[in-house]
């Protein structure tokens, strides 16, 4: 009796492995997909909201502090998981943005933690992006907040200037971006998944324990 229900087990253990598709389902799923990073008394009311907005009514599960997080939340816990679960992250940078220690320290850990980044610049030039030094900063966070933005600046994004564009048609760039990005990157961890699912190593072996064949 006992053979036959470690046999039972044993079995829809490999077949488990023979069937990608139902382990791929089990991945659980992180708990939120876009963080959008931005500067609050800049872009709350606008852009941030809007697309958190847009991006739900597209079913995707973004990160925006207001939306997602209540009261007795901690601060940097809260985020720095949504950071690391996230797949993409989506930088709102404003003229205030780098006064911010909150935004800074989110955007080096988008990078950090090599997210994909979608920067957009609303109001302001990337060349005006400069981390602000005013010594209550451990020099050792403001080389991490200076790398990170180097690399954001760098990065092809969508420019906005409220005074003269149009609101809708910057939402609407920025939400088609998203959700080719993260298209791009769902589909490669797929094609990860298949790969460890189908290499040898991973199907255990079944050896048997009768020493008398």
């Amino acid at each position: 009796m006992q053979r036959s229900v470690a046999k039972n087990i044993l079995q829809r253990h490999v077949l488990s492995y023979q069937n990608p598709t139902r382990l791929i389902n089990k991945i659980p799923q992180p708990p939120c997909d876009v963080f959008i990073n931005h500067r609050g008394v800049d872009t709350k009311k606008t852009i941030a909201s809007l697309l958190y907005d847009h991006l739900v009514r597209l079913r995707r599960r973004p990160f925006l502090d207001n939306k997602n997080m209540k009261p007795g939340d901690k601060l940097f816990e809260k985020i720095d998981t949504a950071i690391k679960g996230c797949k993409i992250g989506v930088a709102v940078f404003s003229p205030t943005y780098c006064q911010s220690y909150f935004c800074l320290h989110e955007l080096a850990l988008i990078m950090e933690t090599k997210k994909k980044v979608i920067p957009i610049f609303c109001d302001v030039k990337p060349s005006q992006l400069r981390v602000v030094n005013d010594g209550r900063v451990p020099p050792e966070q403001i080389e991490r907040f200076n790398m990170a933005l180097e690399e954001a600046k760098f990065t092809v994004g969508l420019a906005f200037d409220s005074t003269k564009g149009n609101w809708s048609e910057v939402l609407t760039d920025a939400a088609e971006i998203v959700m080719e990005s993260l298209a791009e990157v769902e589909n490669e961890e797929r094609m990860m998944h298949m790969r460890m699912l189908k290499s040898p190593s991973d199907v255990p072996k079944i050896c048997s324990t009768n020493t008398g064949n």
